[in-house]
């Protein structure tokens, strides 16, 4: 929550600052507006869930003004349904039945007497029709105009305004001729690769790269598939393709009284599948001449479109730090909390003020930036599987300390679900510090900071490339993970016998924990049968005990020598190493101390069903306690069709049906599911025996689709 605000002495001495801190973001800075001037609104609501929602909700709450959630039946516990002073339901899980119904949004906000709506991001953020929805109903859109939306949403049409306003913009076709036929002859003529993007595109939906002519309708019809399921329209504009391309934004502002102003530049290069991974502020190794025209073209654009509130100008630069236009995201970005961190602004507050009637209050020039920040997005995803989301319940979930300098923008808590409805962003960690290494340096140790249970996550990725040689001398483009994939996804490694014996010792000081304040079933605390540390009377106690890393089993043979104390052998070896180890609750964690040989043991310890997670400062590893055999599932499972993804799905598209003979690879069913298409192929030649679902059944995890004929 954010605590009072007050005056200190900013780093312009003419303007008045406040400074706020919670215990979730730095202390950022307040820059006065003629507060006098403008009536700030009493009650707002939120079009919007997760990260986002609770992000606006700890601004306004600073700034007294009430707020109002919506929710989806998926969402009902949800953390910023907690947060808000009101909460309503607007529907079931999928977005168009709930985040998207413009509609039972605006009821709610006319009956509840909200003044205005914080759209956030995604969903109805960039829409102009509930922008236009807004002004008809006297409520206040915090957001620009609905004529800025269209201009800059439709792609082809803002390519055209930045030609005009003297920004300039990638070669390609704009044109209104959609014809398949076009837009290939287009693409021979400037040349492979080209770049395919839908022209109401954004988040790297509807976006392909082609190398050569044999992929360009494929890719074409892929990309018309996505533009028209993500935003009902199938129109696909042409690009030359930049080679080494890095993506640089600017952060700019605009009010409704003609003023703008940039707030810096962002690097945003290093993405996965055209969404980004980690983001920086400000861009390195550009200099101060191209990031100030960088700047200017970007006002230009928001001017030539008569932008009011928070805005993104994206470029691509090429190798020789030329740029161009790539879009405008009409909306706050995920990655705002870089930009407040250099700044020390609320990029939130000034959205609200701005929205009440507010002027930007301050000139460019006495905008400063200073120090330099990361972003790392943490999802519920398995990178190794191309990055797939990893849908399930956060069993556990222990954060780094937040301070001024490191923030976590979230919207979940332990227990909660990531649902396989939504983005899986679990949260945003944020770092500051003066200088690019010295933030890096704290992103990475940041990141080691953190222990998620229950789900798969992106953490140990982020750790490999934040550590990355080419990363840390700032050699990014927005090709980085593929070019440097062997050494983002190694091979794993066996465990160490260090890790085999450390995970033993932590299953045994399990078995023995006594939480404070429990009691023994044997009420006599000096009998040897009222403890579980394998004590015996006459003799010491030996066992075998076996685990799983990796599916392969693994054997340490352990003698009792009594006060925490044992010796481990390894299987097929003869060589005796001491331990001793104890569990105690440190911060709601199960920690384990103690001895491996010489070698210290320090790790934080979870068990969840089978599976023994241990987080220590050279990160997470895990190894399983072996199950009855009865409960092992079919590993054979998968022979004889084709099933769906590990999390819940919608059926888009149903290409072939009973009867059919098709080969190997080919493509038979398309899902979608966590904002992500999938097809599903033939795992062999075969002929279709039975297809079990049809376009809009929503099929749950690890499901048969489809019966192949043996």
């Amino acid at each position: 929550m954010y605590a009072r605000w007050r005056a200190v002495k900013c780093w312009n001495s003419l303007m008045r600052i406040e400074r706020v801190r919670t215990s979730r973001t730095i202390s950022v800075c307040s820059i006065s507006f003629a507060s006098d001037d403008v009536k700030m609104f009493d009650k707002i609501l939120i079009a919007n869930r997760g990260e986002i929602a609770c992000r606006v909700i700890r601004t306004a709450r600073r700034l007294g003004v009430r707020t109002v959630a919506v929710y989806s039946e998926a969402d009902k516990n949800s953390m910023h349904v907690a947060m808000a002073d009101e909460a309503y339901c607007i529907g079931p899980a999928p977005s168009s039945e709930s985040y998207l119904r413009q509609d039972k949004i605006m009821a709610i906000a006319k009956t509840v007497g909200a003044q205005a709506i914080h759209p956030g991001y995604g969903f109805l953020s960039e829409n102009k029709n509930f922008s236009e929805l807004c002004a008809k109903e006297g409520v206040e859109f915090i957001g620009p105009p609905a004529s800025a939306m269209e201009q800059m949403g439709i792609k082809r049409l803002s390519k055209q305004i930045m030609s005009r306003s003297s920004v300039p913009v990638v070669p390609g076709y704009f044109g209104d001729d959609q014809s398949d036929s076009k837009l290939k002859e287009e693409a021979e003529k400037m040349g492979y690769p080209v770049m395919l993007k839908a022209d109401l595109g954004g988040g790297g939906k509807g976006m392909r790269v082609v190398h050569n002519s044999k992929e360009f309708d494929a890719a074409l019809n892929a990309c018309r598939s996505e533009a028209l399921k993500s935003f009902g329209d199938d129109s696909v504009m042409v690009e030359k393709c930049v080679e080494r391309p890095r993506h640089v934004e600017v952060q700019i502002f605009g009010d409704k009284y003609g003023d703008a102003v940039s707030l810096f530049e962002r690097d945003c290069s290093v993405q996965r599948r055209h969404q980004k991974v980690i983001e920086e502020a400000p861009a390195p190794g550009i200099k101060h001449e191209v990031k100030e025209e960088l700047w200017t073209a970007a006002v230009r654009a928001a001017r030539a479109v008569g932008y009011v509130g928070a805005g993104t100008v994206e470029f691509i630069m090429d190798t020789d730090h030329k740029f161009y236009f790539m879009e405008m995201n009409t909306r706050l970005q995920v990655e705002h909390p870089i930009t407040e961190m250099i700044t020390g602004l609320d990029l939130v507050e000034w959205q609200l003020k701005i929205a009440a009637g507010g002027k930007i209050p301050i000139r460019q020039a006495d905008l400063r930036c200073r120090g330099h920040s990361f972003e790392a997005r943490i999802y519920a995803e398995n990178p190794d599987k191309g990055f797939s989301p990893s849908p399930g319940f956060l069993r556990h979930l222990a954060t780094p300390t937040t301070s001024e300098t490191v923030r976590i923008d979230t919207g979940v808590r332990q227990g909660d679900e990531v649902t396989p409805f939504y983005d899986p962003l679990i949260a945003k960690l944020v770092v500051w510090a003066e200088d690019r290494p010295t933030a890096l340096k704290k992103l990475r140790s940041s990141l080691l900071g953190y222990q998620i249970a229950g789900v798969s996550t992106n953490i140990k990725f982020l750790e490999r490339l934040a550590s990355h040689e080419s990363f840390r001398s700032a050699d990014v483009h927005t090709g980085f993970i593929p070019q440097h994939h062997k050494e983002l996804f190694p091979l794993p490694e066996p465990l160490t016998s260090f890790q085999k014996m450390q995970a033993t010792l932590a299953l045994l000081t399990l078995e023995a924990w006594q939480p404070s304040g429990s009691q023994n079933s044997v009420n006599d605390p000096f009998s040897p049968f009222g403890n579980s540390n394998g004590t015996r009377i006459n003799g010491v106690h030996t066992r075998t005990v076996k685990l799983l890393a990796d599916n392969k089993s693994f054997g340490v043979v352990v003698s009792y020598r009594g006060d925490h104390s044992y010796t481990f052998t390894a299987e097929q070896s003869k060589e005796e190493v001491a331990a001793c180890g104890k569990l105690a609750s440190e911060n709601g964690r199960l920690h384990l101390r103690g001895f491996v040989g010489n070698q210290h043991v320090s790790a934080s310890v979870v068990l969840l069903d089978n599976a023994l997670h241990l987080f220590t400062v050279d990160g997470e590893y895990r190894v399983e306690v072996p199950r009855p055999i009865c409960n092992i599932v079919d590993g054979n499972k998968n022979v004889g069709g084709a099933w769906s993804p590990h999390y819940t799905t919608t059926v888009n598209k149903v290409l072939v049906k009973n009867g059919d003979v098709v080969l190997k690879g080919a493509v038979l069913i398309t899902v979608e599911g966590m904002k992500m298409e999938t097809s599903i192929h033939a795992s062999k030649d075969c002929k279709i025996k039975e297809v079990f679902y049809k376009v809009k059944d929503i099929v749950p995890p690890n499901t048969k689709l489809i019966e192949f004929d043996e």
